[in-house]
């Protein structure tokens, strides 16, 4: 089947400013401040706690992409030869089936990488990587990471770190969908987005942004209208509380999903 919405890594459209040759590209000439793209790879999961010297030598490494909201940063079986980390916005790892279902298998937001397997076994990509807002991004490409981690080995420990960390979420799902009912696994992602990205208040955390019903079915594995169906109920119970565009996850939802996972 055809995606007419997504884009290929390096492309003619001015939205998109794909990888420069070599040497890196002056952050500057691209309207960012290489503060910031240092701040944004030192709190990033996968370099924690490198030395000063790892986060400058990897800054002078990047260069930065910006990525219009629909377009695709890569697209699923094409060759991998760049990883990424969001600098702002956010990105959407999906699959597509052949009847042209989709699957959601993360959400990615600023902080987050992604790319890095193909990097490692020269497969191609696994999966569809969607900007679901307009998204700034740093790059680094296969070579030059690898250059990285010779002068500091620390990246390559993290590296191992973070495939393990997704290897058991992985496991984690293939376990819910082979176990749990649609509404065990609705509770279990409204209670992640809200403590992925919940701000606390008096009724429990506030998801800014709620999913739609369509989102939250792409990322269980479902359909709209039973998903449509569960969420209800849950609004009815108490266990969550629609406002607007966005969401309350209540104590009480995220108490039931911690029995639930303790049985």
């Amino acid at each position: 089947m055809t995606f007419t919405n997504v884009a290929r890594p390096v492309s003619s459209n001015p939205g998109v400013i794909a990888s420069m040759p070599r040497p890196p590209a002056d952050p500057r000439a691209l309207g960012e401040d290489p503060a910031r793209i240092r701040a944004t790879i030192a709190r990033a999961p996968l370099f924690a706690a490198l030395s000063i010297s790892a986060i400058e030598d990897i800054t002078n490494r990047i260069t930065v992409r910006k990525v219009p909201v629909g377009s695709a940063v890569v697209a699923q079986d094409e060759p991998g030869d760049a990883m990424f980390i969001i600098m702002t916005g956010r990105v959407k790892v999906v699959m597509f089936g052949e009847s042209g279902r989709e699957v959601t298998l993360s959400l990615l937001r600023a902080g987050d990488s992604f790319g890095e397997m193909s990097l490692f076994d020269q497969g191609p990509r696994s999966a569809h990587c969607l900007a679901v807002e307009p998204t700034t991004l740093l790059s680094l490409t296969r070579d030059e990471l690898m250059r990285h981690i010779q002068a500091h080995p620390r990246t390559a420990i993290n590296l191992v770190s973070e495939m393990a960390r997704r290897l058991r979420r992985a496991d984690e799902t293939i376990a819910q969908l082979a176990l749990c009912d649609v509404n065990e696994r609705l509770i279990h992602r409204l209670v992640g987005l809200a403590r992925e990205e919940g701000a606390s208040s008096p009724d429990g955390l506030v998801v800014r942004r709620r999913p739609t019903q369509q989102e939250l079915a792409n990322m269980i594995g479902s359909c709209r209208e039973t998903i449509s169906r569960a969420f209800n109920q849950l609004a009815r119970d108490g266990l969550i509380i629609p406002r607007g565009r966005s969401l309350v996850v209540t104590p009480a939802l995220i108490e039931r999903s911690e029995k639930k996972k303790a049985a």
